[in-house]
């Protein structure tokens, strides 16, 4: 089945409508790897989870995107997690353009963001045998 839309990406950028999201800068949450893709899903609330877990002190945004060429279930969460991707989430190495910002989604409480703040870096202590915060 192939998702229609609409799509969200999460992010700390104030961005604008029409700019385009690219591949190729480092990943938010292992910062020593840079991304051969552009991530992001049709939940809304999960595309503010990942602007609000983003590095920086900007605010957190959710924008609307459309994929500008062919995107895939995102292996790192379906594959691994999820199997059949009901966290909805998606990558393309083709950009998204940003066609609106929306505001319609679940912030979380600072305790639970301190609880995925530890989760990852649980990951990351997995990965490499230390916590890199």
């Amino acid at each position: 089945m192939t998702e229609d839309g609409p799509f969200f990406h999460g992010t700390k950028a104030d961005l604008s409508v029409g700019d385009l999201l690219t591949a190729g800068f480092r990943s938010n949450y292992r910062p020593e790897v840079v991304m051969n893709h552009i991530y992001f899903t049709a939940v809304a609330d999960g595309a503010g989870l990942a602007a609000e877990l983003a590095p920086g002190d900007e605010a957190p945004r959710v924008y609307i995107v459309e994929p500008t060429g062919a995107f895939e279930d995102d292996p790192n969460v379906t594959d691994k997690k999820f199997p059949g991707n009901p966290t909805r989430s998606y990558r393309s190495s083709d950009p998204l353009r940003v066609v609106g910002e929306t505001d319609e989604w679940t912030r979380q409480t600072p305790e639970g963001l301190a609880t995925w703040r530890d989760r990852l870096a649980v990951l990351r202590e997995d990965e490499r045998g230390t916590i890199i915060n």
